[in-house]
């Protein structure tokens, strides 16, 4: 009897996957303990704030649409713009005078930027306010001639101080985004027969502005701020304003508070509309932009539906 030997045809299979293990990601919990320690902070000193008497937010919420605050609160608006762009202005004048290749004007935009930016803001506006001590009057020949106690009032007084005091440091903001461009940008434009200005108005500058944006954004909430300071000369801006009605009722807290508060409300739309400059002169530099919050929100309901 013979046993017949039945072959099979086994299946070829390929190499066998193993699949990686689930990633498990590593758990912080002392990072959740430390967000509810400050959420339970936050929330302490909210119900403190929301139910402490002596905040007297009934008597905020009376004063904050003051027309004597309103005009004072406008008052803080036109010197912070002005400030900004008068200084600006000036600004890359003293950025401009510091590259270039001229020694002279070289030195006398570092002498300036030195000279401003060691000088507290609040001894400049003294000095300008009491310029009449050292020129009672300006003459020009025998023509014109007026005191200088009329022609420099308090606001007058206010724009100088502030000007040149934001020149100092916005020359400095300016240049450093100018010397942030690369210089073959430079070298390219000028193989093509373009002028050293058209350059720097054409090239330079839109390149730099990205580098130029985020701390000129400070500066511009740190001028809104600033500006309180001219108080000390009686330039009826916000903080002087709730000042004099402080000194009448003594509602010292509450009229602060007023003020505060405008302070935040200006701050946090400047904030805003900083982000969005900054996002419209990233537009050279990524791919694709990061969403805003507001995508980020409809994103999110989107999403929740």
């Amino acid at each position: 009897m013979t046993r017949s030997t039945h072959l099979q045809a086994v299946p070829e299979t390929g190499p066998v996957t193993v699949a990686p293990p689930p990633v498990v990601p590593a758990r912080h919990p002392g990072r959740w303990i430390a967000a509810v320690a400050a959420l339970v902070v936050f929330a302490l000193v909210v119900h403190s704030m929301a139910t402490n008497p002596n905040f007297q937010w009934p008597v905020v919420a009376a004063y904050f649409t003051l027309p004597a605050v309103l005009n004072g609160l406008w008052l803080t608006l036109w010197l912070t713009a002005v400030t900004m762009v008068l200084g600006f202005a000036l600004g890359v004048v003293l950025a401009v005078m510091r590259l270039s290749g001229n020694a002279v004007l070289n030195w006398l935009s570092w002498t300036y930027t030195w000279l401003f930016r060691s000088i507290p803001l609040l001894v400049q506006l003294l000095f300008w306010f009491n310029i009449g001590a050292l020129y009672p009057t300006l003459s020009f020949g025998p023509w014109f001639t007026v005191d200088t106690v009329n022609l420099l009032g308090g606001t007058t007084t206010a724009v100088i101080g502030l000007v040149l005091h934001e020149a100092a440091f916005a020359g400095e903001v300016v240049r450093a985004g100018i010397l942030s461009v690369d210089a073959g940008q430079t070298e390219a434009a000028q193989a093509l027969g373009m002028t050293r200005m058209r350059v720097l108005r054409r090239i330079v500058l839109p390149q730099a502005m990205r580098a130029i944006i985020p701390p000129a954004g400070n500066m511009l909430i740190g001028t809104l701020k600033g500006t309180s300071i001219v108080s000390v000369i009686a330039v009826h801006d916000l903080l002087y304003s709730v000042q004099l009605i402080y000194n009448r009722n003594y509602l010292v807290i509450p009229l602060l508070l007023v003020a505060t508060v405008w302070y935040l409300v200006i701050t946090s739309i400047l904030t805003a509309g900083q982000y969005y400059v900054e996002r419209h002169y990233a537009r050279g530099a990524h791919r694709e932009l990061p969403p805003t919050p507001l995508q980020r929100l409809r994103a999110a309901l989107k999403g929740a539906r």
